[in-house]
């Protein structure tokens, strides 16, 4: 599985019902939310994105995903990004540690 499945994940995280999702950080959010999002909305989020990307790889899970958007947050200015574009860079960059490590 590759970059297309995980492009159907993310499309697929962006559909949940925005009722369901009301104070939630979201795949559509501005980056710049998560340096000032709660520790239980950052828990929430990763689990989310945890849950769906470990299909595509175990080390892709919850854990991972939390350190990863810290560290990419605090690399530089986000203005522009969306938090689906830093679930993308860690998806990238774990795929990027997994091919170099064969």
């Amino acid at each position: 599985m590759g970059r297309a499945a995980a492009i159907g994940i993310l499309a697929a995280l962006s559909l949940i019902d925005p009722s369901l999702a009301a104070g939630r950080l979201r795949m559509d959010d501005k980056a710049s939310l998560w340096p000032r999002a709660g520790a239980s909305e950052k828990i929430d989020f990763t689990n989310r994105v945890g849950k769906a990307m470990s299909t595509l790889s175990p080390d892709l899970d919850s854990g991972y995903f939390m350190r990863c958007l810290e560290e990419v947050a605090n690399i530089g200015d986000t203005k522009s990004l969306t938090l689906s574009d830093m679930v993308r860079t860690c998806v990238s960059l774990q795929g990027s540690r997994s091919n170099g490590s064969e």
